[in-house]
């Protein structure tokens, strides 16, 4: 895709590309002023995310119910302040060079993936919504050629600028909405970058329980390693407290999927609650996980918000 279409140059684009300048020159900033600048823009933004702030809030009291009120706040100041990171890791992600982000990164678990691609029949990478993700996408790319996930953007530049950015780092593109690509990547043992917590509605999901929360959850994960025989391996991106990140790497799975969809989504909530328990603060609380209820309520647990 073209970034310098034409209709990027009206006004309505502006902002845009002010932004994305910014976001361009953050990347040849150390890492630990990355980090500073990063959730200090996090804090500096709160007032434009109210609305966001009242989901991740719910999210976290249906989640965290054992915690008392001011810890739960407390998390949810962290959780909000690294959305200004994902700016600058998504700029990272976007435009810095391998020899620069290498110095950052540190791997567990490499041999998992490796023995993974050993059996031929292809890799789901299979991660969750961490608001690293993105630039946990591309460090994985460092050690592996990987299709990855996308969903288009409302914002047709940034849609543009993220599009170009995954079709040049990633071996392809796997469109959401075209699930047989991924399926075909798989068949060629190719590695897909995936990550299905999110809430599609109730016609294509499972009601599995996610922090003891029924979660209207895909069960296509399991039906994409039954047809061709991927691997699941699991990973997780985590950001570091001196603005570097781990990648940890899971053994394969084994003895999935079962055959039964509500267990096999049920496994994959029940490993992503346990990796989000480690650091909280960094998972994407600000989607809507809970919105579709099996008594077809939609909303039902965002009222009033």
């Amino acid at each position: 895709m073209k970034i310098f279409q034409k209709q990027f140059l009206h006004p309505r684009y502006w902002l845009s590309w002010f932004g994305l300048l910014l976001m361009r020159l953050s990347v040849y900033l150390p890492g630990k002023v990355q980090l500073a600048i990063g959730m200090s823009l996090g804090t500096i933004l709160r007032p434009f995310m109210k609305s966001r702030a009242k989901i991740a809030r719910r999210n976290l009291e249906l989640c965290f119910p054992e915690l008392p009120g001011e810890e739960r706040e407390k998390l949810l100041n962290s959780s909000l302040r690294t959305m200004g990171m994902m700016m600058i890791e998504t700029a990272m992600s976007w435009w810095a060079s391998d020899r620069n982000l290498e110095k950052r990164v540190r791997y567990q678990g490499l041999e998992h993936l490796e023995q993974a691609k050993a059996a031929g029949k292809g890799v789901i990478l299979l991660t969750g919504h961490f608001t690293s993700m993105e630039l946990g996408g591309r460090l994985i790319m460092l050690k592996t050629p990987a299709y990855v996930m996308f969903r288009h953007l409302k914002n047709k530049l940034f849609n543009a600028v993220m599009m170009r950015s995954r079709t040049f780092h990633s071996e392809g593109i796997v469109m959401r909405e075209d699930p047989r690509s991924m399926l075909r990547a798989l068949k060629k043992n190719k590695v897909v970058w995936y990550a299905p917590d999110q809430d599609f509605g109730k016609r294509t999901s499972v009601f599995a329980k996610f922090f003891g929360v029924q979660a209207a959850t895909i069960p296509a994960t399991a039906r994409m390693v039954k047809m061709s025989g991927a691997k699941i391996v699991p990973f997780v991106p985590r950001r570091e407290s001196d603005g570097s990140y781990t990648i940890s790497i899971g053994e394969a799975w084994q003895g999935y999927p079962t055959g039964n969809d509500l267990d096999d989504a049920q496994a994959i909530n029940d490993w992503l609650e346990q990796e989000i328990r480690k650091s909280p603060e960094q998972y994407l609380w600000v989607h809507r996980r809970f919105k579709t209820q099996p008594d077809g309520n939609k909303g039902s647990l965002y009222k009033n918000l």
